[in-house]
C-alpha cells in the first residue's frame, strides 16, 4: 500500500470509530458462487477490537471526513480543526477485496461526511456497493450509513446492493437537534427511515433482496439533557413505526476544541450499558415502553442495579413466581432469568418438577432470581419484601453483567 493510500486510511478509519452500529447480525446467510469472492454467515461477524475500541473485522471507514454540516457533537464538523482525507470511490473498492482476500476483515461498514451535496455523498457511497457486488463479484457484508437529505431514489437503490442500511438519528428530540445541528431535520431522518422500512417490509413480501439484514440507527447519549425514559420511549418508538433492527446507544464523548454548549464530561459508561438493557427487555422480555420507564427513578435507570430489578423492586406483588406453574410472560420478569433460560425451564417443567438445583444449572443468575421465584423445594420466606433487598442485589461499581 503506498503511503498516501495508508494516511487516508489512517485519518478515515479512526474518524469512524465514533459510530457504534457496526453489528452485521441478521445478515442472511450467503456463500460466493464461482467467480464470486466473500461471504456472509447469518450470525453476525465476530468482531476483534484495538485498544482505543474500535472494531476491525469490519473494514470500518468514513468515505471522507469533510462535512458541509456543523454539528456540535461531532469531531468531523465543518468548523472542526482535524486532518481531512477523502477516498476516490476505486481506493475503497480495492481496500476492501484487498483487505478480505489478506484475511483481515469480513465485510465493510462505510460512513461519510456530506461534501458537496446529500445526493452526491449517497450516489458514491452507493457506487463503492454497487461495484463490490457487480464488478468483483463480492458476496460479504455491506453495511452503508444513508444520508437522510438525500433523494429517495437514492437511498433505493443502495438497498439493492447493501445488507443493512442505517441512519444515524444522533439527537432524539427536534428541540436538540435544532440546538446543537441546527442543519439537520428530524423529519427528513424518520422520513427517510419510514421509506427504509416500508421497502424492506415490501421486498420480503414479494421475496427479493433489499437491504436483508434491516436498519438500525444511533442516538447519543449525554450530550443533552434527555432522560433515559425519553431514550428508551423514543425507541420503542422507532422500533414499532419503522421495524428497525437495533437503536445503538453511543455515550457522548467531548472533542477537542469542543463547542461550548456541550457537557465536559462523558456520562459514565454504566448509563450507555443500562439503556442498552431496558432497550432489550423491550425487544426481548415482553416489557413495554411504560413497564421500563416504571423501572426509572426520577427518568433515569439506576447505575448500581439493572432495570429489570429495578422494576421487580417497585412491583414486588407480582413475586415470588412459580417456576413449576407461571407463565413464560412472568418468568421473563423475573431478575437472574434470561430468555434462553426461561425457554429452557418452560421445557424441562414438561418432564418434572423443578427443583432449586435444576434451576441453578439453568441460569448463571440464581442470586438475583432467589427472592423472586417458587420452586418444588423453596419458597422465599420473607425475602421478597425485606427491607434491604436492594443492597443485596446491587452490583459492584466496575461489574457490567446482562439480565
Amino acid at each position: 500500500m503506498d503511503e498516501s493510500l495508508a494516511k487516508k486510511l489512517r485519518i478515515l478509519a479512526d474518524a469512524a470509530k465514533y459510530d457504534a452500529s457496526c453489528s452485521s447480525s441478521g445478515a442472511p446467510k450467503r456463500k460466493a458462487g464461482a467467480g464470486e469472492l466473500g461471504s456472509t454467515t447469518g450470525v453476525g461477524i465476530c468482531h476483534a477490537y484495538t485498544p482505543d475500541g474500535r472494531c476491525i473485522s469490519l473494514l470500518k471507514i468514513l468515505l471522507t471526513n469533510y462535512c458541509l454540516f456543523d454539528c456540535a457533537y461531532c469531531i468531523n464538523r465543518r468548523s472542526s480543526n482535524v486532518r481531512r482525507a477523502k477516498f476516490s470511490v476505486d481506493e475503497v473498492v480495492t481496500l476492501t477485496v484487498e483487505f478480505y482476500k489478506r484475511n483481515y476483515i469480513e465485510g465493510l461498514f462505510l460512513s461519510s461526511g456530506i461534501i458537496k451535496s446529500p445526493d452526491h455523498t449517497m450516489e458514491l457511497l452507493t457506487r463503492v456497493a454497487k461495484d463490490l457486488r457487480r464488478k468483483h463479484g463480492f458476496r460479504g457484508y455491506i453495511h452503508l450509513k444513508s444520508i437522510p437529505e438525500a433523494s429517495p431514489w437514492l437511498i433505493e437503490e443502495a438497498g439493492l446492493y447493501a445488507d443493512r442500511l442505517s441512519i444515524n438519528l444522533e439527537l432524539p428530540t427536534e428541540a436538540s437537534l435544532e440546538r446543537l445541528a441546527p442543519e439537520k431535520d428530524g423529519a427528513a431522518i424518520q422520513g427517510a427511515m419510514a421509506q427504509i422500512g416500508e421497502r424492506i417490509h415490501e421486498a420480503k413480501a414479494e421475496r427479493r433482496r433489499f437491504s436483508p439484514a434491516g436498519q438500525s440507527t444511533q442516538v447519543i447519549v449525554g450530550a443533552d439533557a434527555t432522560t433515559d425514559e425519553a431514550l428508551i420511549r423514543k425507541s420503542a418508538h422507532l422500533y414499532g413505526s419503522y421495524n428497525l433492527k437495533r437503536v445503538y446507544y453511543s455515550a457522548f464523548s467531548p472533542i477537542p476544541e469542543g463547542s461550548t454548549i456541550l457537557p465536559l464530561k462523558s456520562p459514565p459508561l454504566q448509563r450507555e450499558h443500562r439503556l442498552y438493557q431496558g432497550d432489550w427487555l423491550i425487544r426481548y422480555y415482553e416489557f413495554s415502553a411504560d413497564d421500563v420507564a416504571d423501572a426509572t427513578d426520577g427518568g433515569m435507570f439506576a447505575l448500581d442495579i439493572d432495570p429489570k430489578l429495578a422494576w421487580a423492586l417497585k412491583n414486588r406483588d407480582r413475586f415470588p413466581v412459580d417456576v413449576n406453574r407461571a407463565e413464560r410472560e412472568a418468568l421473563l420478569r423475573v431478575p437472574g432469568l434470561g430468555a434462553r433460560a426461561v425457554d429452557k425451564i418452560v421445557k424441562a417443567r414438561r418432564h418434572t418438577r423443578l427443583r432449586l438445583d435444576d434451576v441453578a444449572r439453568l441460569t448463571s443468575g440464581l442470586k438475583r432470581a432467589r427472592p423472586f421465584l417458587i420452586a418444588e423445594d423453596y419458597r422465599p420466606t420473607g425475602l421478597t419484601d425485606c427491607l434491604d433487598l436492594r443492597s443485596r442485589l446491587a452490583e459492584p461499581a466496575q461489574q457490567m453483567s446482562l439480565f
